[in-house]
């Protein structure tokens, strides 16, 4: 296109200028062909042309806490019955609201609020399947509560048409919450609608900060906020309030109540002000009435005998409903015959409107309720934790004939909650879903989805005991408590608070202290000329009756200190802030006797002693040692949830193992501790595979892919003729760690972590009478690769590893030892290696008769070997013999006993090059071993002899024996056997 455009630039480039457009006064060349400079352009009117409309914007701006607020209609939705958007600086917020033309069958209010976040209003597209919005999230069911609860009771008596609230976030900074927000711009947008309602309402937030009140803080002022209080009100009376503290005292709380009520009011007159401008005049409704004549008449058949059935106490809430039903049918019968059209209609809503003055009469004029309580009284309470001890912790809550279960389940910090909100944390690690099953009134019910009042409700609870959880840096866990309705008769959500607080004490969780909550009502009789409530009653834990009958429903939940949840809902249209913080005080009388009940059950975490509860662990690890965990595409942690059933939670060096019971934690921690590995103890038990099989005994791959040698001698308490025969390779061991050789591999042993045959017996006669001191284990630490040059020497005349006993494994056990560690094939590398050293340094100088003992002690230094003691029960008779040893960890495979070190003194000239192949010679035994003899063969000289099959047998340290030499090691060790006429 650009090559075309030059080519059309350098024609017209080319045309005359006394050619040109503008010399004929020609604008140009269009389709419809020449028109001329001075003839008007259709495209640009002075006027609008007929079918266009030209969008008309009014505007209100206003400031409330130094922000300010605008309320913009008339450029958006305008097709909507009032629409109207909201902002506040980079926030922007559309409300629409409409109603139904026609007029329905129905004695309720169908009011609908829908609030959306969709993710565009932040500028990142969703990461479902589908990347779009789905069904409602907790957060926009929320927030659609919070704009129905103030709105509703503004809608006239009688007006039955179906509402729709609309509200839609359109742009979110992330500073403000668009809650607030909604709230008003739906009360702006009824006001410019024409469905009748009572508005206009304001609704503010206030925080509080080091004990300075904030109004309208924004979400980073919120987090160091201990109060969130949201308050809608009229100009005169109070509508709403939903808060959220950290144990705000009553006397403070009342003091952010009356600061709110001025601050929210500030939202009146902006709403008013553009209603003038553009407001639409209310239409006339038809509104569904129940004719005086027709209540009076209903009143009179019935009321003396719906009086008798609210005196009389014994009744429960069964009962008195059953008779209410019989009472209704008997007036049914009635006007049957009467054929009285219009009664039977308003027959059950004019027998409710009954019952509701006779109720409210008597609480109002003597002080009577419907349970015979007196009014500041809280129902008989029963409480019992830990009811199912294979959960984390449960317990079961009855205030009255109000029912719940809770359950608390603890989850590792990768369970928290993921929250695609537009503001606030992206996870939430505290939840507690609250269910209200149809079986808890007795009725028959479909469950379905998320239910916005049990979503309401276990939020309520949710932040009543938020606010009493330990840090998240001092227990880390993701906490679920799940609430059961089990029968209903007001107040579940209360029930919730109170059974939730035991349960997570239950389940060892450390609460600060408990939490209760109690409902609190209003009866009221308001002036029919003024309106004005000229009398009224507090009822404190309200029944259900009572809540429905009643003019609110005031929950409060907190602790002895303050209080940390409150959601007020009413049904008139406005209660006095007064009458509000007059609440407070039997509240918290309410709340304090419940919180006794409960101390009296349980007062303090109860800790996990039960092998069947569930479990749950967190560890410390290096975020290397965690990547080897996970491995490929989290392939290793994948195959040790599914061998074990544990689930595994990985986060920034942090490991955390949920199990369902004891033996499942050991399990999976057995698991991790073989791939990730754990500090090395000397005495500790190990589980590991045998990853090659020598002559000389096993090596096993254990702790995380350390290698630790095996020794033919540590199999079994038996003599052992072959390592096959015991061990293979691939076999799984629990083995012990008994030191570490002088070339620095560790070494295990099969043997110690069985039990000796015959020590059952010893140990059950000195158990009651001796208390072993089990010595502290050091931990053994990685040291730097030290040259081979170095280790070859003391390889060759240090201490041996094999002539030990239970006494040497011991020493170790003491010993700090640095510990070098190796795989088998470095073993096999650094034996080959140290047998070439060996073999150079006796063909050219060096030779044991020239070997001083302060050659031996440096050398000894440059290697740090672990230095074991002899057995206790032996005595050596030359020191420097005894540190003059060989080690047959390092021989090769050809000796199959080298597990048997021989020690031989070095003080003669003799070499054991004069010992040839078959030669015969009488020996002394110099020490008897397990599973062969140490010989003293003259010349300074000692030979090994392994016992043979059914060879063993008595043998005394002096004795002297017939031998022949059949076999050299691989260090020049002679291998003998006996002469026939030995046997």
């Amino acid at each position: 296109m650009a090559s075309v455009a030059r080519r059309t630039n350098r024609l017209l480039s080319s045309v005359p200028v006394s050619l040109s457009w503008p010399r004929f006064g020609l604008r140009g060349v269009c389709s419809t062909g020449f028109r001329f400079m001075s003839e008007p352009s259709a495209a640009e009117p002075d006027t609008p042309s007929p079918g266009r409309k030209v969008l008309e914007t009014f505007t209100e701006e206003f400031e409330i806490g130094s922000r300010l607020i605008t309320l913009e209609t008339g450029k958006i939705a305008r097709f909507a019955n009032g629409a109207v958007v909201m902002g506040m600086e980079e926030t922007r917020l559309l409300s629409t609201v409409t109603s139904s033309k026609g007029d329905g069958v129905r004695d309720f209010l169908p009011l609908t609020v829908e609030y959306q976040e969709k993710q565009f209003a932040q500028g990142v597209i969703p990461t479902t399947f589908m990347r779009r919005e789905g069904a409602p999230k907790e957060r926009e069911l929320l927030c659609g509560r919070l704009i129905d609860r103030p709105i509703r009771p503004l809608f006239p008596a009688g007006f039955y048409n179906e509402v729709q609230v609309m509200a839609s976030v359109l742009s979110s900074d992330g500073k403000q919450d668009p809650d607030i927000m909604a709230a008003n711009a739906t009360s702006a947008a009824l006001m410019l609608s024409d469905i009748p309602w009572g508005g206009p309402i304001g609704v503010i937030r206030i925080g509080r900060i080091y004990g300075q009140f904030v109004i309208n803080p924004t979400m980073d002022e919120l987090s160091l906020s201990d109060l969130n209080l949201v308050y809608a009100c009229t100009r005169h009376k109070t509508l709403m309030i939903d808060v959220q503290a950290r144990e705000i005292s009553e006397r403070d709380l009342e003091a952010g109540l009356r600061l709110a009520h001025p601050e929210a009011v500030k939202f009146i007159e902006p709403q008013i002000r553009l209603a003038e401008k553009v407001g639409k005049s209310k239409k006339e409704y038809r509104l569904s009435m129940i004719t005086e004549r027709t209540l009076e008449k209903i009143k009179s058949l019935v009321e003396s005998r719906i009086e008798a059935v609210f005196t009389d106490p014994t009744y429960g809430k069964f009962e008195r409903g059953e008779a209410l039903d019989n009472i209704t049918q008997d007036v049914k019968k009635t006007f049957e015959e009467e054929c009285d059209e219009e009664g039977l209609k308003v027959l059950p809503k004019a027998v409710d409107a009954v019952r509701k003055q006779i109720v409210r009469r008597r609480i109002i004029e003597k002080g009577l309720r419907v349970d015979g309580r007196h009014l500041d009284e809280v129902r008989p309470l029963y409480c019992e934790a830990g009811n199912f001890p294979i959960l984390h912790g449960s317990s079961l809550f009855s205030r009255g004939d109000t029912q719940v279960l809770c359950t608390v389940t603890l989850g590792a910090p990768g369970d928290a909650q993921r929250l695609d909100s537009l503001v606030g944390p992206p996870t939430k690690r505290f939840m507690l879903h609250y269910s209200f099953p149809p079986f808890s009134i007795n009725e028959v019910g479909k469950r379905s989805g998320l239910n916005r009042r049990e979503v309401g409700h276990g939020t309520l609870a949710e932040k009543a005991l938020l606010a009493v959880l330990p840090p998240e840096d001092d227990f880390p866990y993701t906490v679920r408590v799940n609430s059961e309705v089990m029968a209903s008769d007001g107040s579940t959500s209360m029930a919730t608070v109170c059974g939730g607080s035991m349960a997570l004490m239950d389940a060892g969780i450390p609460l600060r202290e408990h939490v209760a909550g109690v409902s609190v009502g209003l009866v009221s009789e308001v002036d029919p000329s003024t309106g004005m409530i000229k009398d009224y009653q507090i009822l404190t834990d309200i029944l259900g009756l009572e809540d429905h009958l009643g003019d609110m429903d005031f929950k409060i939940a907190g602790t002895r200190k303050g209080v940390t949840a409150i959601q007020l809902d009413i049904k008139p249209a406005g209660i006095p802030l007064d009458i509000i913080c007059e609440c407070l005080e039997p509240a918290l009388k309410g709340r304090l006797k419940i919180l006794d009940h409960m101390d009296r059950e349980i007062n303090a975490p109860r800790t996990q002693d039960n092998r069947n509860s569930p479990r749950v662990a967190t560890l410390k690890f290096s975020n290397e040692s965690l990547r080897r965990l996970i491995g490929p595409q989290g392939v290793q942690k994948k195959k040790i949830e599914l061998e074990t059933g544990a689930r595994i939670s990985i986060s920034d060096g942090t490991l955390t193992i949920v199990a369902k019971n004891q033996a499942v934690m050991e399990k999976a921690q057995e698991k991790v501790d073989f791939i990730i590995g754990r500090e090395i103890e000397v005495g500790g038990i190990y589980k590991g595979i045998v990853a090659s099989v020598k002559e000389y005994g096993a090596f096993v791959e254990f702790n995380g892919g350390q290698h630790g040698l095996l020794h033919i001698s540590e199999l079994s308490h038996e003599p052992v003729s072959r390592v096959s025969d015991v061990v293979s390779i691939g076999q799984e061991l629990s083995l012990m760690c008994i030191g570490q050789d002088v070339r620095g591999n560790i070494k295990l042993s099969l043997k110690a972590a069985l039990s000796q045959p015959g020590s059952d017996r010893r140990n059950a006669d000195v158990k009651d009478s001796v208390t072993p001191n089990k010595p502290t284990h050091n931990v053994w630490t990685s040291v730097e690769n030290v040259s081979s040059c170095q280790e070859t020497p003391s390889s060759i005349f240090g201490e041996s590893s094999i002539g030990k006993d239970e006494d040497q494994a011991d020493t170790a056990m003491h010993s700090p030892p640095s510990i070098l560690i190796r795989s088998a094939a470095e073993c096999d590398a650094r034996e080959s290696l140290s047998d070439q050293c060996f073999s150079k340094k006796t063909d050219k100088t060096v030779k044991p008769s020239t070997i001083s003992s302060s050659s031996l002690s440096s050398r000894k230094q440059l290697t740090n070997p672990v230095l074991l003691k002899r057995n206790s029960n032996k005595k050596v008779e030359d020191n420097s013999e005894g540190e003059n040893g060989h080690s047959a960890t390092s021989h090769s495979s050809v000796v199959k006993n080298a597990n048997y070190i021989l020690k031989g003194s070095h003080a003669s000239g003799v070499s054991a090059k004069s010992l040839r192949l078959g030669d015969r010679l009488t020996a002394k035994v110099y020490q008897i071993r397990a599973h062969g003899l140490v010989l003293e063969l003259g010349g300074g000289i000692r030979g090994m002899y392994r016992f043979e099959g059914n060879g063993m047998r008595d043998f005394e340290v002096g004795e002297e024996l017939r031998v022949q030499c059949s076999s050299f090691s691989g260090k020049g060790i002679p291998v003998m056997s006996l002469l026939d006429d030995m046997l």
